[in-house]
């Protein structure tokens, strides 16, 4: 096999693929390795500007913070961007290759492999190992004809397998016993060793369930990785709804999450800061009273305002502005704010326009090319904290309130639009709240004065660290190793005296 490479396939979705492909680029760093992450097909709403101007996976930018590499459009050669329950916008290396359902993109993947393929070429010329998150679950046998994402690839590269999977949901055994048993003999062959997550309590209780699993399959378990509280990464795709008691909290904050919220992340400095309290509001909840709602981007803009208005959410937001609240939105967001929204091609889904909110003076037709850049500048408000972000969307908006931006980027450019009482804002900008200083001059603006300075890319990066080490102190090095004799940086890691 080639052991230049490692892929981590989980039993289940959300197993911990991303934190351990993430873990693992971070160990090899530090070591000196030239590592890069690699995942060959992605399903998520949730994605990242890369340098060589495309878009991939949010959890495929974290990995390459991880490595130390700017994020690059190799790293996830397929991206699937949900549209609807049946049909998805595919990315290729980076760029907008077709609008399909599912049953289309079957036919479509011998294409796409292509694309993987020659990523993945690149990738193994340029870098001492590549790291590979595997999709969903290899054992998914419905999904195996023409697989690219787990088996699929690693057959056709040669590419050892870990196994992952998560014991805090339950099942553990099941789910590794059983996704061994469903894949083919050669695939079997191809898995060096189990990695179970999350785990938390007395670990000598799980040691008979361990050597049995390892009798019963003739497979090494190479680690059983600790539950980490308040891990503070981007997630791949499902919004994090876990919340914590903040005593000193003196803002609240709410976000409606609609069927085909995008970019969730872009919340996250919200969730993190100790003075916010911040709250996601699903389907048939009723909002609370706040002060600021921030509306997020979307991926079907005009379905996803349709659900606000079924869900009560027009109502709310007028009642919450006449009572002196303030507003945000965020690409899909803005664009929810303004007088129109226009799709005459169809893009989002059937062609046809849509009657805006009606709080910033813009209409906003969809057009076939999207825009993707970084971008960095200054808030238009008092003070003008920096900021930084990008920009991923098909909307390009246009009208009066464009007089009274939100942002002004580099040379001076005007960005997003500004209602003219002053409460309500609306922005292209991704990232929006990450620059500590951008936060805090948001969040003043909102109500909430001398608002504490966060840094939320140093806590991604020291929480890193601490996913690093962790991972490092539990996984067995020495069968790791044996597992993959000629891969770089493992030998080393296994001679290091191991802590019990």
């Amino acid at each position: 096999m080639n052991q230049q490479s490692l892929m981590v396939q989980g039993c289940t979705s959300d197993a911990g693929k991303s934190t351990l492909v993430a873990a693992l680029c971070r160990i090899l760093k530090r070591r000196g390795i030239r590592v890069a992450p690699f995942k060959p097909q992605n399903m998520a709403l949730n994605s990242a500007v890369t340098e060589d101007g495309g878009e991939i996976g949010r959890a495929q930018a974290l990995q390459a913070l991880a490595a130390g590499l700017a994020p690059h459009t190799d790293f996830n050669p397929v991206l699937l961007k949900p549209t609807t329950d049946r049909k998805a916008q595919v990315i290729i290396q980076g760029q907008v290759a077709a609008d399909l359902n599912a049953r289309d993109y079957q036919a479509y993947k011998p294409r796409a492999m292509e694309a993987v393929l020659d990523s993945w070429g690149r990738l193994t010329r340029a870098y001492e190992m590549v790291l590979v998150e595997g999709a969903g679950s290899p054992a998914e046998i419905n999904l195996r004809a023409r697989d690219i994402a787990n088996m699929g690839f690693a057959e056709a590269v040669d590419c050892p397998v870990i196994l992952v999977a998560d014991i805090d949901r339950g099942g553990v055994f099941a789910h590794l016993v059983g996704t061994l048993e469903l894949l083919s003999p050669s695939e079997q062959d191809r898995v060096v060793g189990f990695v179970i997550n999350r785990f938390r309590g007395d670990i000598s209780l799980l040691t008979s369930g361990l050597e049995w699993l390892e009798q019963r399959t003739g497979k090494p378990v190479l680690g059983v990785l600790p539950y980490l509280h308040g891990l503070f990464l981007d997630a791949e795709d499902a919004i994090a709804t876990d919340q914590a008691d903040k005593a000193e909290a003196r803002l609240k904050v709410i976000a409606p999450a609609y069927p085909r919220t995008s970019n969730h992340n872009d919340l996250d400095p919200l969730r993190l800061h100790p003075e916010v309290d911040f709250q996601w509001i699903g389907p048939n909840q009723a909002p609370p009273p706040a002060d600021l709602v921030v509306l997020p981007g979307s991926k079907a803009v005009r379905a996803d305002l349709d659900w606000l208005r079924q869900q009560g959410w027009e109502t709310y937001l007028q009642r919450h502005l006449r009572y002196g609240g303030k507003v945000i939105g965020l690409c899909g967001g803005y664009q929810m704010l303004g007088w129109q929204l226009h799709d005459p091609l169809g893009l989002e889904g059937r062609p046809g326009s849509t009657p805006g909110l009606g709080w910033l003076a813009v209409e906003t037709t969809l057009e076939a090319e999207k825009q993707l850049r970084n971008v960095s500048g200054h808030l238009a408000l008092p003070g003008a904290a920096p900021m930084t972000g990008y920009e991923i969307h098909l909307g390009v908006s246009r009208g009066e309130g464009l007089a009274r931006p939100v942002v002004l980027l580099a040379g001076e450019r005007p960005e997003g639009a500004c209602s003219a009482d002053g409460r309500v804002l609306g922005s292209y900008c991704h990232g929006l709240f990450d620059h500590p200083e951008a936060l805090a001059a948001l969040l003043g603006w909102a109500g909430l004065e001398g608002a504490a300075r966060v840094d939320f890319a140093a806590r991604r990066e020291a929480d890193l660290e601490r996913l690093a080490d962790a991972v490092q102190q539990a996984l067995d090095w020495p069968r790791l190793a044996a597992a993959l004799p000629g891969a770089p940086g493992w030998p080393a890691l296994a001679a290091e005296p191991q802590e019990v």
